[in-house]
């Protein structure tokens, strides 16, 4: 297939009575779901486009109260296993059946864990890029702004400063306005506030014991130059967990997708392409 950036929209569904924004592309194919964490559905846009290739229909949602969609995230609903049961409602609201592929980022990448861990999904494949996991949560600069009870010029102007270093070489003007423009709306940033102020290395601790059980195939893609979410923790969970293999980006921080966004498009294809099995699949 030869499905180009032209061929990615904005859609929704409808979940609690609220809009769940997602990106997504003009076929049908087996789902591949991707979770973002403390940034939005933006950090999928450059592999999306090899998803489709790869005959795949992925959905890349935005958390309530992030990016595009509705609603407004709490600390109670911020949680990982609050937005993991969210995210059951959101694929339910596709009327998605059958097994479907996982990919996570940050803090969705947390979800992600405990999707599988927690069998609320049929899970084929677990990919996670740059995740949280183990006790590498959560990151002193967030607990920082936490504290700081910033307001909405500080805070644009701290996660600016974040971005300019997790895009790493990718880190344009333009590129940097895109990921900032969600949080100029304050019910944004109360919802980004909320899921950070939510975050705790025990959700992902309590999920390994499951995780070290599970025989599902599991792929890690690691920038390797980021300062919190550091190669090590992807390294020991690629040794301790079964059925995991490691993908490392050189020159890359804690957005790869732009750095590199041929490498992991083809390696999240090639992985998920090759195994993801047969689901129904919403209409356009």
């Amino acid at each position: 297939m030869g499905a180009t950036e032209a061929d990615i929209v904005r859609t929704a569904a409808r979940v609690e009575g609220e809009t769940a924004s997602c990106l997504t592309v003009r076929q049908d194919g087996p789902v591949v779901l991707l979770l973002h964490g403390t940034y939005w559905s933006r950090v999928w846009l450059p592999v999306l486009s090899s998803l489709a290739r790869a005959g795949l229909r992925p959905f890349a949602v935005d958390f309530p109260g992030m990016g595009r969609s509705g609603g407004e995230l709490v600390p109670e609903t911020a949680t990982v296993p609050a937005l993991a049961e969210w995210t059951t409602r959101f694929v339910s609201a596709l009327e998605v059946s059958g097994p479907i592929a996982v990919v996570g980022h940050d803090i969705g990448g947390a979800v992600a864990q405990h999707l599988l861990a927690c069998e609320l999904l049929p899970i084929s494949r677990l990919a996670l890029v740059n995740s949280v996991m183990y006790d590498s949560w959560p990151a002193p600069h967030v607990e920082r702004l936490l504290r700081a009870a910033a307001t909405g010029k500080e805070f644009l102007a701290a996660r600016r400063k974040a971005l300019t270093t997790d895009l790493a070489g990718a880190a344009t003007e333009q590129r940097i306005a895109d990921y900032l423009e969600p949080w100029t709306d304050p019910r944004v940033r109360r919802s980004w506030l909320a899921m950070a102020s939510a975050a705790a290395s025990r959700y992902t601790l309590e999920l390994v014991p499951a995780l070290r059980r599970s025989t599902t195939p599991k792929l890690l893609i690691w920038g390797e130059d980021d300062r919190f979410e550091k190669v090590e923790y992807a390294e020991k969970f690629a040794l301790e967990i079964p059925g995991t293999t490691l993908v490392r980006v050189p020159d890359a921080s804690h957005i790869p997708t732009e750095n590199a966004r041929d490498r992991i498009g083809r390696a999240l294809a090639a992985f998920l392409g090759r195994y993801a099995l047969r689901s129904e699949t919403p209409s356009p």
